[in-house]
């Protein structure tokens, strides 16, 4: 297994593409069209802040591909942003030992599409209503509205992960099912804006990031199994 400094950094993809998630797609399309029937109509300004608007959504919206390190006994992030929470404590929806959670706040500019932390099997997805809240805040893992994904690896152990919403974040997209299998770095789902993601790893697990680093979903590794 590889040492823990080469297991926290994210691997760099190779080559360049541009990806429009497929729950946003419309979004900057429509905008386009706007700003195109302002300009024919002679609406200049009108024009200019629509094709702003468009290349905002699109760049929010941006789905880039992500190579998986693919290595045994780890999990990676399912959420590109700045890790603000280490603890220990109970995961939702689970007995027994107590997990270690690595929370993951994603600002507008990050990129809002989720990946799978580890291969195996969905238990169970679980959507919460609730508050809108600042996701950064402790508030949010617990008040705020939030699909609690609920997964096993090949190996049986129970790992959980929470798309929680945020001040400006309005929709949750899961595309999970129970009893689906699912490969690390795969696309789960979406969060609109700002939001926040919280990675419950099993007892086995140690933690390989520090508060304040900031990682990339489906590339950058939250955590392996202790020697």
């Amino acid at each position: 297994m590889a040492d823990s400094a080469e297991l926290s950094n994210p691997r760099v993809s190779r080559g360049f593409s541009f990806h429009l998630a497929p729950e946003g797609a419309k979004i900057p399309l429509l905008a386009l069209l706007a700003a195109i029937v302002a300009y024919v109509i002679g609406l200049m300004w009108v024009g200019l802040i629509l094709l702003a608007a468009a290349a905002f959504s699109a760049w929010f919206f941006r789905d880039p591909e992500r190579v998986p390190p693919r290595l045994e006994g780890v999990v990676i992030s399912g959420a590109d942003g700045k890790v603000i929470e280490i603890s220990e404590g109970p995961a939702p929806q689970i007995d027994g030992e107590h997990y270690r959670k690595v929370g993951v706040f994603m600002s507008p500019m990050n990129v809002h599409v989720n990946r799978v932390p580890v291969d195996g099997e969905v238990i169970s997805v679980t959507h919460t209503p609730g508050q809108f809240r600042a996701a950064f805040s402790d508030y949010a893992s617990q008040h705020n509205e939030r699909t609690l994904i609920v997964m096993a690896d090949r190996q049986g152990r129970r790992h959980a992960m929470v798309q929680i919403a945020g001040y400006l974040a309005r929709r949750i997209i899961c595309r999970l099912h129970p009893h689906e299998h699912v490969t690390q770095g795969e696309r789960l789902g979406i969060i609109m804006f700002g939001s926040r993601v919280d990675h419950f790893l099993p007892p086995e697990y140690r933690v390989t990031v520090s508060l304040g680093q900031r990682v990339r979903a489906g590339e950058s590794i939250i955590g392996e199994l202790a020697q």
